[in-house]
């Protein structure tokens, strides 16, 4: 075992220190995915490292509460840093709405369905469209409406209860492969439907 596994070991056994070791291992790379998927509207209003920076504090932070026992931790830290981008792409989009709509942009998610597909649309969507969010919510609401409820649960599993692959496939009795294969068509006939 190298010293990369234990780091590993030793975060999935809830060691800050371990983590924030492995942090700065993986720094150049977690940059770089975050550089790779901020915008360039976004860009020009935070600083790719400032997002770094909150990633690693929510890292942190979040750890003690995080089973990564099957998840890969640098895994973990890219749908964290991915979660900051789209929280600050939110943040600044909201800047230009009314106070209105600021606040119930900013307001928590609770259990609604209308939260967790609040969370679908904007991970699904880039924050440089993020002035026509209410109408692609609507209609990704409908379209969600449509399908089937398996398929409604698988999506809730994952987008909403934040649930692995493996964990949802467990929950339904399908496989690791079927549950991917099942959320990436469905996240891509989504994506169809809002583009059109």
């Amino acid at each position: 075992m190298d010293n990369l596994d234990r780091l590993q070991e030793r975060i999935r056994v809830f060691d800050t220190a371990a983590l924030a070791e492995f942090l700065q291992f993986y720094r150049p790379q977690l940059l770089s995915y975050i550089e790779r998927n901020v915008g360039a509207a976004l860009r020009a209003k935070i600083e790719p490292n400032d997002l770094l920076q909150e990633v690693a504090l929510t890292a942190i932070q979040s750890l003690p509460k995080t089973d990564l026992t099957d998840r890969d931790p640098f895994g973990w830290l890219c749908q964290l840093a991915q979660q900051r981008i789209i929280d600050a792409g939110r943040k600044h989009s909201a800047q230009k709405r009314s106070g209105e709509l600021e606040v119930a942009l900013n307001a928590k998610a609770g259990d609604s369905s209308q939260d967790w597909i609040g969370m679908l649309a904007a991970s699904i969507t880039s924050p440089s469209l993020a002035s026509a969010r209410n109408e692609r919510h609507a209609a990704l609401h409908g379209a969600i409406g449509g399908l089937a409820s398996d398929v409604q649960d698988v999506l809730r599993m994952r987008f909403m209860e934040n649930l692995s692959t493996k964990q949802i496939a467990e929950k339904t009795g399908k496989s690791d492969v079927s549950v991917r294969v099942l959320l990436s068509r469905t996240v891509q006939k989504l994506q169809q439907l809002l583009s059109e």
